[in-house]
């Protein structure tokens, strides 16, 4: 998929996250905050990579607010900043089977 335009997706809630994607060229940059950074910012950064992989977005500048949100709630922001910045209808939205 192709980055279009800025999206964001999330809260800044605990137990949540913020996602929000911009179109860059040259890969991937990934900027990531998180209140649970020194025990899980490995883990955080191989998920959203992960799902940017499975959704085909090889072009983005990715930036992601932690505040202790589990895999599922990190696959699911991104891959709805990612729907968004697309200009995908609700219509033609994949819903559980583009990440697994």
């Amino acid at each position: 998929m192709e980055i279009l335009k800025p999206a964001m997706a999330g809260t800044l809630e605990s137990s949540d996250a913020q996602v929000t994607v911009e179109p860059m060229d040259g890969g991937i940059q990934l900027s990531l905050q998180s209140s649970v950074m020194n025990q899980y910012g490995r883990q955080i950064r191989e998920t959203v990579l992960e799902t940017l992989d499975r959704l085909e977005v090889k072009n983005a500048k990715v930036t992601v607010v932690d505040k202790g949100a589990l895999d599922c709630t990190l696959k699911a922001r991104v891959e709805c900043a990612v729907f968004r910045s697309c200009g995908q209808s609700a219509a033609n939205i994949p819903w559980g089977g583009a990440v697994r």
